[in-house]
């Protein structure tokens, strides 16, 4: 008898204190990319009831960075939040009449002389590890649970600036739960939204939620036998974003990847420029696993990549099936290093990291969205590496 399991992720709206921080940070990181593409940027904000703080270090080859920072990064955080849907203190966030601070100040040049080398060598900007999955769950790659938790709070914005629910305000988070026989799904058994929301009878609310947000998102050919709805389990909430609880930048790590699928590394994504391997080598590490799954070559695939600070390319790399590769694990290992550069350079250069908008990346996921990563241009060499 195949064992029954039940597997939960969760996600977090755009206007998730948290997400906001994140958000904030990774339009900062744009904006200093913009100025120079070989920038740098650690930026962290931590906003909450009527502040916002944006501090941090950073780098660029034009005049008067950080005062260019200071005089207009409020203003930038101002528009975030505004398309974000905080505009006065009903919102969760009153933009005007709230305090910004800037406190960035200038990289270390010990750090810069360890990542930019010369001749074009970029070493990684930190030590650590990080891991990239992907699965044949759905034609994105991505697991079930966290992709499902994505498109409701995505869902839960659209409807809400569409005017559909003028009542929903921008803070909410959402919960799939998914039932598997062995390692098959079986269905979605429960969905949790919780949703912020101008007063309004809370029956009023479940049901619309469920009939505009949930029901376009999970069709019945998803469903358990015993699926459940849960709409605001907690009752009533009408204060929220950053005037309720603050947020800062990295706490939604998981959010951010995969939804406690495969490990975790610890390291943040937003605020940081593309040599910190923190965020690119997550990033390579799931367009290798991405390959490997897109081809056919396993059901299931988590990569692990492990940097030391200036090296110019990983010190391990890892792959692990689950038991479904259909080639020997030590093959695809010596394919997969012959075919990626997985170099901090070669990484930026392959994904196109100094071109990407950050800001996009920041809420709803960084995975499973059609973002260069997502993709597999390799996988014809990949295929011809394994003599396919």
């Amino acid at each position: 008898m195949k064992k029954h399991t039940l597997f939960t992720s969760e996600s977090v709206s755009e206007g998730h204190p948290d997400k906001v921080a994140d958000q904030i940070s990774d339009d900062v990181v744009d904006y200093i990319l913009s100025l120079d593409p070989e920038g740098k940027a650690a930026i962290e904000t931590l906003i909450g009831p009527g502040f916002c703080i944006i501090a941090g270090e950073a780098f660029a080859r034009t005049d008067h960075l950080l005062e260019r920072l200071r005089d207009e990064v409020p203003a930038r955080a101002k528009s975030v939040l505004r398309e974000i849907g905080y505009s006065d203190e009903a919102s969760g966030f009153d933009i005007e009449q709230a305090e910004f601070k800037v406190r960035i100040g200038a990289q270390s040049q010990e750090i810069r002389s360890k990542v930019e080398q010369g001749e074009g060598a970029i070493g990684a900007g930190d030590q650590g590890l990080m891991f990239g999955y992907a699965c044949s769950e759905q034609h994105n790659g991505m697991p079930l649970a966290i992709d499902l938790s994505h498109r409701l709070v995505q869902r839960q914005a659209d409807v809400r600036k569409a005017g559909l629910l003028d009542y929903l305000r921008p803070d909410a988070k959402s919960q799939v739960t998914v039932a598997y026989e062995g390692k098959a799904i079986a269905g979605v058994n429960t969905v949790v939204v919780s949703t912020q929301h101008a007063p309004i009878d809370l029956e009023r609310l479940r049901r619309e939620v469920k009939e505009h947000i949930i029901d376009p998102v999970v069709p019945e050919s998803l469903r358990y036998p015993d699926f459940r709805i849960i709409v605001n389990p907690g009752g009533s909430f009408t204060l929220g974003g950053p005037a309720a609880d603050c947020g800062l930048t990295g706490r939604k790590i998981i959010v951010d990847t995969y939804g406690g699928s495969c490990p975790h590394g610890g390291g943040a994504f937003s605020g940081k420029d593309p040599s910190k391997v923190d965020r690119t080598a997550a990033y390579a590490a799931r367009f290798v696993a991405q390959h490997i799954v897109a081809g056919g070559f396993a059901e299931r695939c988590t990569v692990q990549l492990a940097y030391a600070i200036g090296a110019l390319a990983p010190v391990s790399v890892y792959l692990d099936c689950d038991g479904t590769e259909t080639t020997p694990i030590a093959e695809l290992q010596r394919a997969v290093e012959r075919t990626f550069d997985l170099s901090p350079r070669g990484i930026i250069e392959t994904l196109g990291l100094q071109r990407v908008q950050y800001r996009q990346t920041a809420a709803h996921g960084h995975f499973g969205r059609d973002f260069p990563w997502d993709r597999t241009p390799l996988l014809h060499r990949l295929k011809n590496g394994l003599g396919r």
